[in-house]
Formats: C-alpha cells, structure tokens, sequence
C-alpha cells in the first residue's frame, strides 16, 4: 500500500509517526545508499558503520522534516555529509579534492556468454572500470557514483555535495574524462 507513495510523502508520514514508512523508504534506499558509500570509502566495515550512522541521523532529524528538495537529495547530502565528518577524523583530513573547483557489480547486467573467453574477458573489463573509479579523486568519484548510481541531476549532485552546479559539472567531466582514457574508449 505504502509503495504508491513518494519518498516526500512517506518521510511526511514517518515524521508523523507512521513507522511502515520508515521501512519503505528503508527498503528503497539500502543498497543504493550502501554501495554509494562503500565506494566512497572503499572499506566494508566504515561503509556498514557510516549507513548506519546515516539511518540514526534521519531518525534523529524526522521531526524536524519539511520537503524543501526530494528525498533522494536529502538522504544522499545527509551520506555525504557523514562521509565527509568520517573524512575529518582521519590522519589525512577531507581529501583535497573536495576543494578544487575544477557500479557496480552487483547493479551490472552481463549478457549470457558465449564462450568462457568473454567470460573471463567481461571479468578483466569489470576490474579495470572498478580499479579506473577507485583511482578517481574522491570529489569526482562521488559525482560520478551520485550520477551513475543513483540518477541524480548535476542541480542535486551540486546540493548534496555543497558546491554549485559548475564544480559538481566539472567533477563530473573531469571523473568522465578520466576514466574514458584510463578504459581507451
């Protein structure tokens, strides 16, 4: 009944006490939301503690919701904003960049093989584009997972992230750029 909602109209409902729409919403954005920050951050176990964190924040923070963006935006700037608390207690700080101005597998649909070569080729190919997105700077890695993973617009990759619509463009090009000549395409 609840999946006929928007995610606006169930963190409404949820703020006003209607806890089947926490779940949906939940059951919404639990993969999605986890894979954007174990990519972010590249280690199981901060991802696991960091979605948490993320989950206990919105339940913190229902009371004081009203719908000023979508949901997805809203959710997604409360991860990075997470991410870049966790990226502040390191030994290294927020990475730099994050102030230059300037996938996977599992959401991955092969084709049937054909033969155990393309097989092993497509497995090649998929750790390379992994290995190309892990090498990106954090700032461009994070557009381009926001705008691959979840569909996002630049208008709220620039909101969640907190830099105006150019920077997130340009995260987005340069990340783009960077990976079609590490892939040769």
């Amino acid at each position: 009944m609840l999946q006929q909602f928007t995610d606006e109209q169930l963190m409404l409902r949820y703020r006003d006490g209607d806890a089947s729409a926490f779940e949906q919403l939940y059951t919404r954005y639990k993969q999605p939301l986890h894979r954007y920050l174990q990519h972010q951050c590249g280690n199981k176990a901060t991802a696991e503690e960091l979605f948490q964190d993320v989950w206990m924040n919105l339940i913190r923070a229902r009371q004081r919701y009203e719908v000023t963006a979508s949901f997805k935006t809203f959710i997604y700037r409360m991860a990075h904003n997470r991410l870049i608390d966790h990226y502040r207690k390191q030994r290294h700080g927020i990475p730099r960049s994050y102030h230059e101005d300037e996938i996977l597998q599992n959401s991955w649909e092969f084709a049937d093989p054909i033969s155990p070569e393309q097989t092993v080729s497509g497995q090649q190919q998929w750790h390379i584009l992994l290995q190309a997105i892990e090498s990106l700077p954090e700032a461009q890695r994070e557009a381009f997972l926001l705008k691959e993973n979840t569909g996002l617009s630049l208008e709220e990759i620039a909101s969640i992230t907190g830099v105006n619509s150019e920077t997130a463009k340009s995260r987005l090009r340069y990340a783009v750029n960077k990976l079609r000549k590490t892939l040769d395409l």
